[in-house]
């Protein structure tokens, strides 16, 4: 279907280039001329696609099947055949679109056009020409960037609307004098057609994008490659060095962005990121498994995604603890207690060792172990790598007292191990600790807490940290907040050592040549410290929203968090002003709140209207407002047809919500680890950011205000997370920030 959009709004010059948009109309009935030529395009990069898979499939087979040869030939056998195993996978696309877009550029002349299709990956025919670009290529860049002022060279630019292998439409954009154009740039009114405003957002592919954002939710979260704005490609494609800030608010795409940007960065910088790493964290596991397919979609399977937990690997985290103890846990000043308490478990004797050998007696004085402690301080920085170190000299001190001219020191030491007081002597002085040994023995003593917390922390802060201790370690459950503290540990302490005394390399803390951090508003000091550390060299790119920010140290300045980030290059903060999911209506409601819980920051700027405004809806009596939630949840998933539904309600309710549901036979899921598995999930306020669904219900505003701290920045988040519909239901009086009251 093709249509000039000049008939739909009004008609600009830009800066003495000019663009025309024509685009698919659903209430026209003619095709756009060129679709046949391009549906036949299409059809031939499947085609050189699936011979590309075939090919690699066959150099595969004839790999496998030899399998003698030497220790060095079967190695490099098995390294080709992981890379060829990592070719597969992306050429394997499933239901993703191979191509989505043209660009015709002007050539030497402006007689001269080449053309350039741009797709989710490169093909070639068989004469290893190119038949799709890579969207991530440089030549592929002003399909993104270039508008009616920076055209880029460009003299048309063509989105495709794309299903499986079928092209259904065209939208075409025309650079140059002669055109009639749409002022994108200008600040223009909307499309009826589809709902889109033109305000100064400089839009790219509209009809293409208001496509995309109008399809119902899958419950996981998908890649946006073939609809990346211009402000969202400037971040993808920014330079992988030093600190990368992106500050977006709801719906402004910037998770997805952050994603893109890993699979960008690999493309790029193939070597050598591919052996360095690139690591993503995410707030909680649900958001891991809403985020999952977005890396392999782009061909890049490889990316670790984590949340902290995974990062110290082997403690069972899960432990619920009140807000003061995670203030006092992920404040920066326990460096320095964790410092402290691993210091303690450095002492010298408190008597001399004596220990009979043969007619005589060895002997190990208080000060000569002093002596070997502030040796053993000088000499290593991390304490299990001195542990060899201080055993030989204390058994070299010992030795030293003997009336024997000569002493097997090797000998020497194999017997005194059989010793107790020997061993004794050595736990006390220098014992061969894991980062679980020394938190649960800290917290389980008022008296190693509060020696460590000495000048640190004050008197009503450490009696926080005291706990019950368990019966062994295997039993222990850590709070998150503890998570930060065990990596602490571990950067003081090190992997403990092998059999031989030596640390394996294969033990030592994974470092990564770019960070990808999500929501990152809501790290405490000592989680950004932890996330530091594992950066190779300062590259990160993070990403969260000061508006949704609900942590324990909620910022209000990103020069807040910056201040626990590497520092070898200044950092740089980019915004991302646009909001492509939410309905301006929905929106309009979640800017009440926001101008009272984070008064000093600007909202995006939604770009489309939605069909609805949100229902607010107020039940008679507490006794009913469960019943009322059911009702309001049923008419929700009849309104968005097949889309995802989430009832997003204070923490304290889910129980109860998820239980009346199952009592009126509504089939729902839990957000847990199996995430939005089912087309209705009740989802717990605490773990609904970064989520987007079709159709929310929220449950009793008042109740997740008084639930924390920073209770309106929670409500801000639970009312942007719907792409369609939203449904309040409360009993209480509504927070005078939604009613403007």
């Amino acid at each position: 279907m093709y249509v000039d959009t000049a008939k739909f709004g009004e008609i600009s010059k830009i800066g003495g280039s000019v663009l025309t948009v024509e685009l698919m109309s659903p209430k026209m009935s003619q095709q756009h001329p060129d679709l046949p030529a391009e549906q036949a395009y299409i059809d031939h990069a499947y085609a050189c696609l699936e011979k590309s898979r075939k090919d690699a499939w066959r150099i595969r087979d004839l790999n496998e099947a030899n399998t003698g040869g030497t220790f060095q030939a079967r190695y490099e056998r098995n390294a080709f055949d992981e890379q060829l195993l990592q070719r597969l996978t992306t050429l394997d696309l499933g239901d993703a679109a191979l191509v989505f877009g043209r660009i015709d550029r002007i050539a030497e002349t402006p007689d001269e056009i080449e053309s350039f299709h741009i797709g989710r990956l490169a093909v070639a025919d068989e004469a290893r020409e190119p038949v799709v670009v890579d969207w991530r290529a440089p030549v592929a860049e002003p399909f993104y960037r270039a508008t009616g002022r920076e055209t880029m060279g460009l003299a048309r630019r063509r989105h495709f609307s794309v299903h499986g292998q079928q092209l259904q439409g065209i939208e075409d954009e025309l650079f140059g004098e002669g055109h009639l154009g749409l002022g994108h740039d200008e600040g223009l009114g909307g499309d009826p057609q589809t709902g889109v405003k033109h305000d100064g957002t400089g839009l790219r592919g509209y009809s293409t994008l208001i496509s995309a954002l109008s399809r119902g939710r899958t419950g996981q979260l998908g890649d946006i490659v073939a609809t990346i704005q211009s402000e969202q490609d400037q971040i993808i494609r920014a330079p992988q060095s030093g600190v990368l800030v992106v500050q977006g608010g709801p719906g402004t795409g910037k998770t997805v962005v952050a994603l893109h940007r890993a699979a960008y960065l690999l493309y790029t910088y193939r070597f050598p990121l591919e052996d360095q790493g690139v690591l993503v964290v995410g707030p909680n596991r649900v958001f891991l498994r809403y985020i999952e397919q977005v890396l392999p979609s782009l061909g890049e399977a490889g990316v670790q995604q984590v949340v902290l937990a995974d990062l110290v690997p082997g403690h069972r985290v899960g432990l619920l603890e009140d807000d003061e103890t995670k203030h006092v846990k992920g404040d920066i000043r326990m460096s320095k207690f964790i410092a402290a308490a691993v210091r303690d478990r450095e002492r010298p004797l408190r008597e001399d060792l004596v220990i009979p050998f043969g007619a005589e007696y060895l002997r190990l004085r208080v000060s000569e172990s002093s002596r070997i402690i502030r040796e053993a301080r000088r000499r290593y920085r991390r304490h299990n790598a001195a542990a060899r170190w201080v055993e030989n000299e204390v058994v070299a001190a010992m030795a030293a007292t003997s009336k024997r001219e000569e002493i097997d020191l090797e000998a020497l030491r194999d017997s005194l191990r059989d010793i107790p007081e020997f061993r004794a002597a050595i736990i006390r002085m220098w014992p061969v600790l894991s980062p679980a040994e020394v938190l649960h023995d800290l917290f389980g003593s008022r008296a190693l807490v509060r020696s460590a917390a000495q000048d640190v922390l004050k008197e009503h802060e450490w009696p926080l940290l005291v706990r019950e201790r368990s019966a062994s370690l295997a039993e222990v459950h850590w709070a998150e907040s503890d998570v930060a503290l065990l990596d602490e540990v571990l950067s003081l302490i090190g992997p403990r050592p092998r059999k031989s005394g030596r640390i394996d390399e294969t033990d030592e803390m994974r470092l990564y040549g770019h960070i990808i951090i999500d929501e990152v508003q809501d790290l405490t000091p000592m989680q950004l410290r932890m996330m530091n550390r594992r950066s190779l060299n300062g590259a990160m790119t993070v990403v969260g929203d000061l508006a949704q920010a609900t942590g324990a140290f909620a910022p209000n300045d990103w020069q807040d968090l910056l201040r626990y980030l590497p520092s070898k290059k200044e950092a740089k903060i980019i915004n991302l002003s646009v909001g492509y999911r939410i309905p301006a209506q929905i929106m309009a409601l979640a800017d009440k709140v926001l101008a009272v819980a984070a008064p000093s920051l600007v909202p995006p700027q939604s770009v489309r209207e939605g069909e609805f405004g949100p229902d607010i809806v107020r039940s008679s009596s507490a006794e009913r407002l469960l019943e009322d939630v059911v009702a309001q949840t049923r008419l929700m998933m009849e309104s968005v047809n097949s889309g995802i539904v989430a009832i997003v309600c204070p923490d304290a309710m889910t129980e109860s919500v998820s239980a009346v549901l199952t009592r009126e036979g509504v089939k729902h899921g839990r957000a847990n680890n199996t995430a939005l598995d089912t087309r209705l999930t009740v989802v717990p306020v605490s773990v609904v950011k970064g989520l987007e669904l079709d159709g929310v219900v929220v449950v009793e505003p008042a109740a997740i205000v008084a639930a924390q701290e920073h209770g309106l920045r929670a409500l801000y988040v639970a009312l942007t997370r719907s792409t369609q519909r939203l449904t309040v239901v409360h009993h209480r009086d509504l927070p005078a920030a939604m009613t403007g009251n």
